[in-house]
């Protein structure tokens, strides 16, 4: 079953933050790894702990991108977030989130 990926309008903005190379390798990996079983567990992608962001992270390197899944009544990933990890720190569109 393949799954409709949606992004959050705020993710615009994190997207624009990344270098264009960024960009391209995010929105290249979004539908290679999560239009068929986004809630598998593999080396790009993770449950979180509670947190503000979402309960899921795709890894693409150093990009982030954070994101939650609805099975009913359609099967749907929505975006929530994109951005850049360095080592403990995680910058989202230019702002410092607390991990």
């Amino acid at each position: 079953m393949a799954y409709r990926i949606e992004y959050d309008p705020a993710t615009v903005g994190h997207v624009r933050a990344l270098t264009a190379r960024e960009a391209a390798m995010v929105l290249d990996a979004i539908p290679r790894h999560l239009a068929h079983e986004p809630t598998v567990p593999t080396r790009h992608r993770k449950p979180l702990r509670p947190n503000p962001l979402a309960p899921w992270e795709l890894r693409i390197g150093d990009l982030r991108v954070y994101y939650d899944v609805q099975d009913r009544p359609e099967p749907v990933v929505t975006i929530r977030a994109v951005g850049v990890k360095d080592r403990n720190r995680l910058r989202i569109a230019g702002r410092e989130f607390p991990l």
